[in-house]
C-alpha cells in the first residue's frame, strides 16, 4: 500500500527512484553491516594464519561469554536496569513540562522554553558532557554551591552512578519532550476544561484523559530514551567511575583494546537484541502500533 501510493503520488519515474535509493540505503545501511556483525559473533578470534582452518567454524562461544562471565553479565544487567531508570526519570521530568507547554504557556512562554531548551543541544555531546564534567567536579559548581547553602559540609564525589543518570536524562531531555508535546498538542482543551467543569481533580485528569491520548507519544518518548541510554558511551566514559562501568564501555573494549571483534559483535548484537525486546514490549504495555509512534 505504501509503495503503490508513493507511485500514484509521484510518478512511475520519481517514484521508483525513491524507491530504488530507500532500497539501497536499507540494504547497505541497515542489512549488510548487521549481517557482518552477525557473521562476525558467530566466529571465534583466531590469528590471521588460523582462518580457513580446522578452528574456523561458527560458534556460540561468544554470545554464552556474556553469561558465564559474572562481572560482565552484572554490568549488561546494570545497563538495562539503569537505561530504564533514565527513562522513568527523563519522562518524570518532561511530561509536566510537556502538558505546560502545550495546554497553560502563552505561545511566547512555550517559543521561550523551546529555545532554551533547544539552544544548548547545537553543541557537540561530547562538549556537553565535558559542562556536566566541570559541574559535578569535587571542586566544582556544584558542590560550591551546596557548601554555601550549608546542605553539604564536606564536597562530594557526584561522578559514578549519579553522574552517568544526570547526564543522560539531560542528553536524551528532548527526545523524551517532543513527541509527548506533540501529543498532547492534538488534545483539544475543551475536553480538559469540561472534566475539570464536571469536578474532576487534576490527577483524574491526566489519568483518563491526556495520558491515554498521548500514549503515543509517551512509548516513542520511552522507546529513544531507552535505546539511547543503552547505547550510550560518552556520559558513562566521561562521568562514570570503576565501580558504575556501562555495557558500551565493554563492547568498545573488546573492539578497539582486547583486538576481540567477534566477542564485541556478539555484545553488540545483545544489545541490539534487548533493545528490540525493549521497543516491542513498550508498543505492548501502551497498546500502541508501530504505525502510531512513526506519526
Amino acid at each position: 500500500m505504501a509503495m503503490a501510493e508513493l507511485i500514484r503520488r509521484f510518478g512511475p519515474g520519481l517514484g521508483g527512484v525513491i524507491l530504488i535509493l530507500v532500497a539501497l540505503w536499507i540494504v547497505g545501511m541497515v542489512l549488510a553491516p548487521n549481517l557482518m556483525m552477525l557473521n562476525f559473533s558467530l566466529k571465534p578470534n583466531l590469528f590471521p594464519s588460523e582462518i580457513g582452518g580446522p578452528k574456523d567454524q561458527y560458534t556460540l562461544l561468544n554470545y554464552t561469554a556474556l553469561f558465564s562471565d559474572p562481572v560482565h553479565r552484572a554490568i549488561f544487567l546494570k545497563t538495562v536496569w539503569g537505561s530504564a531508570l533514565v527513562t522513568a526519570i527523563t519522562l518524570a521530568v518532561t511530561y509536566p513540562l510537556a502538558f505546560w507547554m502545550a495546554k497553560v504557556a502563552s505561545v511566547r512562554g512555550a517559543r521561550a522554553m523551546l529555545i532554551a531548551l533547544i539552544i544548548p543541544f547545537w553543541i557537540n555531546e561530547v562538549l556537553r558532557t565535558l559542562a556536566w564534567y566541570i559541574l559535578l567536579a569535587f571542586n566544582g559548581p556544584l558542590n560550591i554551591f551546596l557548601q554555601t547553602l550549608g546542605i553539604i559540609d564536606q564536597p562530594v564525589r557526584w561522578f559514578g552512578d549519579t553522574g552517568v543518570l544526570a547526564g543522560m536524562v539531560y542528553a536524551y531531555i528532548l527526545f523524551m519532550l517532543f513527541p509527548i508535546y506533540n501529543s498532547i498538542s492534538t488534545l483539544e482543551t475543551a475536553q480538559i476544561d469540561a472534566a475539570r467543569d464536571l469536578g474532576a481533580s487534576t490527577l483524574r485528569i491526566h489519568r483518563r484523559i491526556v495520558i491515554p491520548h498521548a500514549k503515543a507519544g509517551i512509548a516513542t518518548g520511552c522507546v529513544f530514551t531507552f535505546m539511547l541510554a543503552a547505547g550510550s558511551y560518552v556520559a558513562p566514559a566521561l562521568l562514570g567511575s570503576p565501580g558504575s562501568r556501562w555495557f558500551t564501555e565493554i563492547i568498545y573494549n573488546w573492539f578497539f583494546e582486547g583486538g576481540n571483534w567477534n566477542r564485541g559483535a556478539a555484545y553488540a548484537l545483545i544489545l541490539l537484541v534487548l533493545c528490540m525486546a525493549v521497543v516491542l514490549a513498550a508498543l505492548r504495555l501502551f497498546r500502541v502500533n508501530l504505525a502510531d509512534v512513526a506519526k
